[in-house]
């Protein structure tokens, strides 16, 4: 009688887990790109309001991969 392990994860990178990184940097880079524009939509005081300054935007905005 054969077995067959079907437990095991690959670990060779197939074309799947590839695609997933690519969806995962892509989200990644959009919602930074969405935190920095409401960022930049708010006044100094609102900004003030909530503990920043315009300097510190760009810093909070930056897309975080893996």
């Amino acid at each position: 009688m054969t077995i067959i392990d079907t437990t095991r994860l690959s670990t060779g990178g197939g074309l799947m887990t590839r695609l997933l990184s690519i969806v995962h940097t892509v989200r990644a880079w959009n919602d930074a790109r969405q935190t920095r524009r409401a960022l930049l939509r708010l006044s100094e005081h609102e900004l003030d309001d909530i503990g920043l300054c315009r300097g510190d935007i760009d810093r909070i905005s930056r897309p975080t991969y893996f």
